[in-house]
């Protein structure tokens, strides 16, 4: 059958709230954290989401993914609450179309002014060619 494919689920919150919740904004680190949990349990990220408020039957949730054989992870309930408009709702039909949701459960990282400043500039100049490094 192959390996099990992945979703990892990001949160799109707005650059404004860097300074509030770091993490919540930077996406790329959100999607790192599922990719690393993904490769720790022999999985394959196929799909990566950013999404905010996207209800449970959202086909962009659904394309492609097959029963028994597709999980969706996210870092954690909280990235899932903001990304999703009803986290009972997407876990009620992940259980009605038999396909496993999961949470990192990692802790998030700690962000200092450099990083949020990385974050900011990633996130600011996407057009301008940097590419967050």
């Amino acid at each position: 059958m192959g390996p099990v494919r992945v979703t990892a689920i990001a949160s799109l919150t707005p650059l404004e709230e860097l300074d509030a919740d770091p993490f919540l904004v930077d996406s790329r680190s959100q999607h790192a954290m599922c990719a690393r949990w993904a490769a720790e349990q022999g999985h394959v990220v196929a799909r990566e989401l950013l999404v905010r408020g996207l209800r449970a039957d959202h086909g962009r949730l659904w394309e492609g993914v097959r029963p028994g054989a597709d999980l969706f992870v996210a870092p954690s309930l909280r990235v899932l609450e903001r990304a999703l408009s009803s986290v009972p709702e997407f876990t009620a039909e992940c259980a009605r179309r038999g396909v496993r949701v999961e949470t990192v459960g990692r802790a998030e990282p700690s962000y200092d002014a450099a990083m949020k400043a990385r974050v900011h500039r990633r996130l600011s100049m996407p057009t301008a060619g940097y590419d967050g490094r």
